[in-house]
């Protein structure tokens, strides 16, 4: 039997912060579901769709993953989303205190409507800890070289989704 984790997100866009906690992750999983959040609300600067195929992209010259990655979509509460795929753990990276204390929240309210799901945390890098999905769209949309806070296939989509708003 398969020990599978979901990462759960937006990756809008997918930064290397994300790339970051998947790498951690592969190591203690057979498999990983990336799983990206859906919200009808909200306005995302990349499609799910365009988003899945970025998180693929990024991932082909990743020679670090040892599990196998796949990607799916939901629009609910992530542990539902967990319950679908068979995921025995949530992954979620931390960069600092502020994540820390809001990411205890959200793993006891998770643990509470799903007991047997562990949340695992696991520290970013010192050089991705402080790259946000937020500061990479800001940064792009205001011009500025993200190229240092994303895989390159993000790098190159990012230049005609912002040339074209």
């Amino acid at each position: 039997m398969s020990r599978i984790a979901i990462y759960a997100g937006s990756f809008d866009p997918p930064t290397l912060g994300h790339i970051d906690v998947l790498r951690s992750a592969s190591r203690l999983f057979d498999e990983i579901v990336v799983a990206i959040g859906v919200h009808p609300g909200k306005t995302p600067l990349f499609s799910p769709q365009e988003r899945a195929e970025l998180i693929r992209n990024s991932l082909e010259t990743e020679t670090a993953m040892s599990a196998q990655v796949r990607v799916s979509f939901f629009n609910d509460l992530v542990v539902e989303e967990a319950r679908r795929q068979g995921a025995v753990a949530i992954v979620r990276g931390l960069r600092d205190a502020t994540d820390f204390d809001y990411e205890m929240q959200m793993a006891g309210m998770n643990g509470a409507m799903m007991p047997d799901l562990t949340t695992l945390f696991l520290p970013a890098s010192p050089a991705t800890r402080p790259i946000t999905a937020t500061l990479v769209r800001q940064i792009a949309k205001m011009g500025g070289d993200v190229s240092s806070f994303v895989p390159e296939p993000v790098a190159a989509a990012l230049k005609p989704k912002l040339s074209s708003s």
